[in-house]
């Protein structure tokens, strides 16, 4: 049906073409007169056009895309054309009306997702006064959109730009339907990819191509919307990129669904820049060091032997060396006694304790969830599995496919802290996938490529997980989520979940996969995440590894891996997860590759005659990452160098900080220890996420470092470290610096040493002394944090 002459004709008739001849009333003056009959002229005017724009809507929406247009705006199409414009003014953001209620009574579907839903939306509600065909320029989403008529969402674009032509062509077109057959984008090619700006040259333009399934290609740069991760760039509407000051900064161009990530960077000139050429122990260096030689900077020198020796004890033991082992090391001549130290502290029980306490914390083993016992045992399957360097992926698999006693195979206690599906599937795909899915259950991912549906699919797999509870012996008869005791772990025959957005029964899937799930789908499961053909599976474990060696994440937040937030070295991240895949996911292989890095053993402080970038030196790891300790670390360390045990609730006395398997015996008084470490940031393992873990500093810390109750006992206590010292005999010099080489992993420097002595002379009280520089060690920022 062609309704454009129909339209024409509409829109030529004189609405004013009506009697003007004005009926005097004896009881009204003439302008009286005049003006009742104007009005009812204007009120006659307004409902003839109301209604004829009103039959035009209804035919309009009766036929749909039927409608053709008798000029070349026929080939604006709803679901490329004007999908692109709603996105561009951030019209279905979630700040506006892709929020889930919507702004003014308006719903679109977020970033696009639902194209018929928001053709219905434009079209058909509110009495279709969104588009007028007859007369597009009043359509009232060009109004709205140009602030002709107030628009709380203020003016989204001009009158002249493509934008509003895109629209007004699409209407004036006769409002042509979602066509199913549409070609979709097959790539979206942006350049540059990469690329380095040197002052004062700050402006960098994009140009965007999309390649579509039917073979075309079209220049969207002026369509695709720009959104930069750091606010210290804007990016113009024609995708030109403006930085306010030197940095990084990844942008992120959006077009309907697709989008790719750009990585620029803006540096001030460095005059007579010589690249300092440091060497290269493996492929890490390679990486990071392109990267910086790339934008003019050089890196840190080595850091001095001491200082490694007490990073790499801290990062693979979680403890501070002795201070036998810091001056024997110091001492070594030999040029590869560094490797040599590596191999010994991977074979150190504190390691697996060290990486069991890592992923207590993302599993949740706590007695919140589980028990006392069920803590227990799956903290000794863990120091168990990283003792023998399991390989991660035979780990992973052991978790995931587990069923059975909490007791008798301590992996289901993975199942048991996890009781309903969806928290299952979400925790399960951002443990060991690094994707974060939470999202996608109300609506497809906003920034990930995960849909709605993908997400009920993922889901199903883990609905037919139930328990058995043998026994529970709670303490709170009122407490229903208490359990304590064993609970057996089973498959049952039959359950799905239903998928909120359709109402069905959700057929169980794989992330990325329309493949149906045969058989067992816990075993299923297991095979397929950890496969070495599964590469979500082996990056994000790698990211998460390099997290706690270097200090950040490859990518950050490092359990949140998708397009949209990209690697700071994209190409390191991929090399680092194939030499992962190659040597079979061994645990102690890459942790080695690391730290034998002169990447990872540089200083924590540029030279004096480098020029020292600024704010983004760690993320492009020129300089060791300084953090601080965490509860664990800081606790034990205080341990080591009053030579006196903290206590904790329910463990023997000495057990060590980072040796505890949950986090504190539920409803029992706590220890000085249980209160330190949750006052330091030990995470409660509520949540799935290395997140939960904090090192905010609070005042309650400072209270407790400068004057704690149990930091003072321990000082005072005769049979500590200063004690023992005093007892045999030693010179004062020699328990100085052994006071420091124990806490800081050097001896004092001249100053620090004459003064202690000189202290001691005038005090005549060394023991009053040594207690208040051991005091003045405990709180030195050198013991606080890790360089």
């Amino acid at each position: 049906m062609r309704l454009s002459g129909f339209f024409q004709t509409v829109r030529r008739i004189d609405y004013t073409e009506r009697p003007t001849e004005v009926s005097h009333s004896p009881t009204l003056g003439y302008e009286e007169s005049l003006m009742s009959s104007l009005k009812a002229q204007v009120r006659f005017r307004t409902i003839f056009r109301f209604s004829m724009e009103f039959l035009c809507a209804v035919l309009v929406l009766a036929t749909g895309s039927q409608i053709i247009a008798d000029d070349p705006r026929q080939d604006v199409s709803f679901e490329i054309d004007v999908m692109a414009v709603l996105a561009k003014a951030g019209c279905n953001a979630g700040t506006c009306h892709g929020n889930i209620n919507g702004k003014g009574g308006f719903f679109l579907s977020l970033r696009g997702q639902d194209p018929d839903f928001d053709y219905r939306q434009l079209t058909q509600s509110a009495l279709a006064r969104r588009v007028n065909p007859i007369v597009p320029e009043r359509s009232l989403i060009l109004q709205k959109a140009t602030t002709q008529v107030p628009h709380e969402g203020g003016q989204r674009f001009h009158r002249e730009s493509p934008e509003y032509e895109i629209l007004f062509n699409w209407i004036a077109s006769g409002v042509p339907t979602v066509n199913t057959d549409a070609p979709t984008v097959t790539l979206l090619k942006v350049t540059p990819e990469d690329t380095v700006l040197w002052t004062p040259e700050n402006q960098q333009p994009l140009k965007a191509i999309a390649h579509f399934s039917d073979g075309s290609q079209r220049d969207i740069t002026r369509l695709a919307v720009y959104e930069p991760s750091d606010p210290l760039v804007d990016v113009t509407p024609e995708g030109v990129v403006q930085f306010h000051q030197p940095g990084l900064v990844t942008v992120i161009v959006r077009y309907l669904d697709s989008q790719v990530p750009v990585r620029l960077a803006y540096r001030p000139q460095v005059g007579n820049f010589v690249w300092s050429d440091p060497p290269v122990e493996n492929l890490i260096d390679e990486e990071v060091f392109s990267r910086l030689k790339q934008l003019k900077i050089n890196p840190a020198p080595l850091t001095e032997d001491n200082v490694f020796l007490r990073r790499i004890s801290l990062d693979l033991l979680g403890v501070l060396p002795s201070a036998d082992e810091a001056r024997e090391f110091v001492a070594d001549p030999s040029p590869d006694k560094r490797e040599h130290l590596i191999d010994r502290l991977l074979d150190r029980p504190e390691f697996a304790a060290m990486w069991a306490l890592k992923w207590s914390d993302i599993v949740r083993n706590e007695e919140k969830t589980l028990d006392a016992k069920g803590v227990e045992r799956l903290h000794e399957w863990m120091v168990d599995s990283f003792s023998a360097d399991k390989p991660i992926n035979q780990f992973a698999k052991e978790l995931l496919a587990s069923r059975g006693s909490t007791y008798d195979n301590p992996p289901t206690n993975y199942w048991r802290a996890h009781r309903e599906p969806f928290v299952r599937a979400e925790t399960t795909a951002q443990v060991f996938l690094g994707v974060r899915l939470q999202c996608a259950k109300c609506h497809n991912h906003p920034f990930d490529r995960w849909s709605q549906d993908e997400y009920y699919e993922w889901a199903s797999l883990f609905a037919r997980i139930d328990y058995e509870v043998v026994e529970n012996h709670r303490r709170d008869k009122l407490d229903k989520h208490e359990f304590v005791g064993e609970q057996i772990v089973k498959i049952l025959e039959e359950g799905d979940v239903k998928n909120a957005r359709t109402g069905d029964v959700a057929p169980p899937h794989f992330l990325g996969s329309d493949q149906a799930v045969p058989g067992d789908r816990l075993h299923a499961l297991a095979e397929w995440a950890t496969s070495p053909e599964n590469r979500m599976f082996a990056t994000a474990q790698v990211n998460r590894i390099w997290y706690h060696i270097m200090g950040r994440g490859l990518v950050e937040p490092v359990d949140d891996l998708r397009t949209t937030n990209p690697a700071s070295h994209p190409q390191l991240l991929a090399r680092l997860t194939d030499d992962f895949i190659q040597n079979q996911f061994r645990l102690k292989h890459l942790v080695k590759t690391i730290v034998l890095s002169r990447t990872y053993q540089l200083a924590s402080s540029f030279s004096q005659d480098t020029v020292a970038p600024q704010h983004h030196d760690e993320q492009l790891y020129a300089r060791a990452v300084i953090r601080r300790l965490t509860a664990e670390q800081i606790l034990d360390a205080q341990s080591k160098v009053l030579g006196l045990p903290a206590k904790f609730e329910g463990y023997p006395q000495g057990t060590r900080a980072g040796e505890i398997a949950g986090v504190e015996r539920v409803r029992r008084e706590s220890d000085d220890g249980d209160t330190f470490l949750k006052l330091f940031g030990k995470p409660e393992r509520l949540l799935a996420c290395e997140c939960e873990r904090s090192d905010e500093p609070t005042l309650g810390q400072a209270l407790t470092l400068v004057g704690g109750r149990s930091l003072n006992e321990r000082l005072q206590h005769p049979e500590n470290r200063i004690g023992k010292l005093l007892s045999t005999g030693m010179s004062h010099e020699s328990a100085i610096n052994e006071l420091f080489w124990t806490a800081l992993t050097r001896p004092p420097t001249t100053p620090e040493l004459n003064q202690t002595l000189a202290l001691i002379e005038s005090t005549g009280n060394p023991r009053l002394v040594l207690e208040d520089l051991t005091w003045a060690l405990l709180n030195a920022k050198e013991l606080i944090f890790r360089n």
